[in-house]
């Protein structure tokens, strides 16, 4: 008998222009294609080379088109038939919903996992523990999520009240859920967390296909049909032709209202809890906690890029910098400063996340020469 990791097809959902990391991070060169962690590789290739090892074939990348080269070329395994192009954004039900599709009919039993490019998780090694008892929980017909113990009450993260355990040999951490709230207010954030009995959601789900699609077509029936429309044209050479006709009017939603929180109301979904370090990598706060200064230096600032002229006296925070221009920081604590040859952002961890909101008003002001 087959086991279920050999029908296991994680994908990779690769968008979103990462605009509270700008001026870092460019409609040409979004956040997923860059090294935000100092490691050396990009989120996407960390992200790609935590799924291969669990992969019964290619990891397969959802990515718009105007990525395809700078994809292609930071990950050369991926063929033509694992790198799906989107022609505009249209948020996460679209994008996972279009893998999804394409999947089942290559293996119409196959347990799909979808998982962000832009998450640092460490270590490797107990990611993929996680993942293998989700893997073992979905085959029991249930959309499984991964929960993140909460370290602060966050409005940005769905949050997910587990239950009691499944009893399942095979993964003995996977929890029955009981309900699944997408993004609430600050108020309800901080009661969930005070309670204890709350984890984020990571964004990650892992489930059987046939699953996910129907609770797609129960919620968005038009989004299910335009999806089967592009996946009918797919392997033929009416592909773009099809793609650029239906992608336009597909319906704008999350893939957490039009699957996740239904599914949980019907009792369909689990959880299993993520024991390793996740950051989703929203805003410079975040990198700000990725890249921490060596406690043995004489500075309490760290620094991302390849520009290492930084002064800093009496200052805290974070300087990315590939200008090669001298910055200097006196007496300023949690200062975010990136430097890039066309703009200078200047702000605080604090603020980090209104940094979305001088993109708006570049973007209504005209200049989108630096987005």
């Amino acid at each position: 008998m087959t086991s279920p990791l050999q029908r296991f097809h994680p994908f990779i959902p690769a968008g979103g222009v990462g605009s509270r990391l700008w001026p870092l991070s460019r409609a040409d060169a979004p956040k997923f294609l860059l090294d935000l962690t100092g490691s050396g590789s990009s989120l996407l290739r960390a992200t790609y080379d935590r799924l291969a090892g669990l992969s019964a074939g290619p990891v397969m990348v959802v990515t718009g088109r105007s990525h395809a080269g700078a994809v292609q070329e930071q990950l050369p395994e991926l063929t033509g038939d694992d790198l799906v192009l989107e022609p505009s954004p249209k948020d996460s039900a679209a994008a996972i919903g279009l893998a999804c599709t394409l999947i089942a009919r290559r293996d119409p039993d196959a347990i799909i996992g979808s998982f962000a490019a832009d998450h640092v998780v460490e270590p490797a090694e107990t990611f993929q523990a996680v993942v293998k008892e989700a893997v073992e929980a979905a085959a029991t017909g249930r959309i499984v999520t991964i929960g993140i113990t909460p370290s602060s009450p966050a409005t940005g993260f769905g949050y997910i009240k587990a239950g009691e355990s499944l009893g399942l040999e095979q993964a003995p951490h996977a929890l029955t859920v009981e309900h699944f709230v997408e993004k609430p207010d600050k108020d309800t954030a901080r009661e969930y967390v005070a309670s204890g009995n709350y984890t984020w959601n990571a964004g990650m789900f892992v489930a059987p296909v046939g699953l996910m699609l129907q609770y797609l077509r129960q919620s968005e029936p038009e989004l299910a049909d335009g999806l089967n429309v592009i996946a009918d044209a797919w392997d033929t050479d009416r592909r773009d032709a099809v793609v650029d006709e239906v992608w336009p009017t597909l319906t704008k939603t999350a893939i957490d209202y039009a699957v996740a929180e239904p599914a949980a109301a019907a009792g369909d979904v689990a959880m299993v809890p993520g024991d390793f370090t996740w950051e989703d990598v929203g805003d410079f706060a975040a990198i700000n906690r990725l890249n921490q200064v060596d406690p043995s230096g004489d500075s309490d600032v760290a620094i991302l890029g390849k520009n290492n002229r930084v002064l800093s006296d009496e200052s805290s925070g974070i300087v990315v910098s590939d200008t090669g221009r001298l910055i200097a920081l006196i007496g300023v604590q949690d200062i975010v400063v990136v430097d890039t040859p066309d703009a200078l952002l200047v702000t605080t961890a604090e603020h980090a996340q209104r940094v979305k909101d001088a993109v708006n008003s570049l973007k209504k002001n005209g200049d989108t020469d630096v987005l």
